[in-house]
């Protein structure tokens, strides 16, 4: 299976919800959080990198809740607005 790549605008999305989860991680470890949200390490550093830019739903709502944000909240700080 081929996947479409990313578009510029999907790339800049999940590194703005990359630095939103490492921010409200605060001082907490990764290995605390993920096994809060019940995904591994790895996982979660892919995504505050933005290595994994297009995390499945499951998984931001799981880290979500590990962090203590809300979904909306969440969500509306990633979509990128029209300048």
């Amino acid at each position: 299976m081929v996947r479409t790549p990313l578009t510029p605008e999907e790339r800049e999305r999940g590194e703005r919800l990359g630095r939103l989860l490492r921010e409200a991680r605060g001082g907490r470890s990764m290995t605390q959080v993920a096994a809060s949200a019940g995904i591994s390490a790895e996982t979660l550093r892919k995504i505050e990198t933005g290595r994994a830019p297009t995390p499945a739903f499951f998984t931001v709502a799981a880290l979500a809740g590990a962090l203590g944000l809300s979904m909306d909240e969440l969500a509306g700080q990633c979509v990128l607005v029209p300048v």
